[in-house]
């Protein structure tokens, strides 16, 4: 069937009816079984617990939190000066592409271009980065 319009057409003897988008788009939940499998590309560098060494600041904590913003972690001036509160949109859009969105952050890491894994991955972390000992 093509898809015209933003909507589906469907020929029927010989005639286009149109469909619409009367059927809402399938929407996949994200998956933090699957976020914790994506998160191994970055245990290299950080923790989710505040313990260990690391090259990178630990990310308990880390929804709500403004970037660049932990004391005991060297960040670069970038990530310092940048106006990012950690959420889901501004993660999404950090893991995507980290020089892009932070330009000369110290992060050495490309990126995940594939939304489906970052979406599992905001899931994850959403879960396993909460501090209980705060707030």
């Amino acid at each position: 069937m093509p898809r015209l319009n933003g909507g589906w057409w469907l020929v029927v003897g010989g005639s286009a009816v149109a469909l619409g988008t009367a059927f809402p788009p399938i929407v996949r939940a994200a998956d933090p079984e699957k976020g914790k499998a994506v998160f191994e590309q970055c245990a290299a560098c950080h923790s989710l617990d505040g313990t260990g060494d690391y090259d990178g600041p630990t990310l308990k904590g880390v929804i709500g939190r403004k970037a660049g913003s932990l004391e005991d972690y060297r960040y670069s001036t970038a990530m310092k000066r940048s106006d990012v509160v950690w959420d889901a949109a501004t993660i999404d859009k950090y893991v995507a592409d980290p020089q892009a969105f932070v330009p000369g952050n110290r992060m050495a890491f490309a990126g995940i271009s594939d939304k489906t894994q970052r979406e599992d991955l905001i899931a994850f972390l959403a879960v396993a980065t909460k501090d209980t000992n705060s707030k």
